[in-house]
């Protein structure tokens, strides 16, 4: 009985100490950014694919304010595109996983806990059709944001690519469709994941993030449910997808 009771009261003040930090690392929105009070908009989609999450912005949108040299070579490298996908990962593991089948236990440990963290890279994807159309059975999210906001998501875009001779590092193709990997800034870890920079950009354009929540897309989506007032997008179930999650 005593070792039960021990049992319950640690893992009680496991789930305190939880809660604590979550609470703690909570970051909070804009208002004056978020949610958007007048009638021009910018909407662009937060897309689960059940272990990575990606955003999708318009082509063209990334050459308007906040924009530098990376998104406007990538406009014009992807202009047969109308909007793109863009997702941050571990050079390694992003790049050898373009299926859970191909998940590799050594490579996702090695990115997670090395110390001092991994190089990072960005994945750009062209989508030939609309965001629910390209990916069926994602869990999809729109996001309004004021021009303001979105100009500032668009600066940290930017400052995510690595440049040499001021220009992108393509490094080569992507997972899926017509993509490119670059070479990107910041380290990856356990606590700088894909959803962790996604949710990064979503702040920086004024909504609110909970990091610790924001680790795996369930929670990310959870987290915009809850504190951004945001919900999925219903859409078709089957169907031809762009990517294999």
């Amino acid at each position: 009985m005593k070792t039960l009771r021990r049992l319950a009261l640690a893992l009680a003040g496991l789930a305190a100490a939880l809660l604590a930090f979550t609470l703690w690392t909570a970051r909070a929105g804009d208002p004056s950014l978020y949610p958007p009070s007048g009638p021009d908009t910018e909407t662009v989609f937060l897309v689960s694919h059940g272990w990575h999450s990606g955003l999708v912005l318009r082509r063209e949108s990334l050459t308007g304010e906040g924009a530098g040299a990376a998104l406007r070579n990538i406009a014009t490298r992807f202009r047969a595109y109308d909007t793109l996908e863009f997702g941050w990962g571990e050079a390694r593991f992003y790049r050898a996983t373009p299926t859970l089948a191909a998940f590799d236990w050594r490579l996702a440990l090695s990115a997670l806990f090395r110390p001092g963290g991994n190089d990072g890279v960005i994945q750009v994807v062209g989508l030939a059709r609309p965001v629910r159309e390209s990916f069926p059975r994602a869990d999809i999210v729109a996001v309004p944001l004021s021009p303001a906001g979105f100009a500032r998501l668009l600066a940290r875009l930017d400052a995510g690519f690595r440049l040499t001779d001021g220009q992108p590092a393509a490094l080569g193709p992507g997972l899926y469709g017509p993509s490119l990997f670059y070479a990107g800034q910041g380290r990856f870890s356990y606590s700088n994941v894909c959803n962790h920079w996604a949710a990064g950009l979503l702040n920086a354009a004024g909504l609110p993030i909970t990091p610790v929540l924001d680790t795996h897309p369930a929670g990310l989506l959870a987290d915009l449910r809850w504190r951004a007032g945001l919900t999925s997008l219903a859409g078709p179930e089957a169907g031809p997808d762009l990517s294999k999650p």
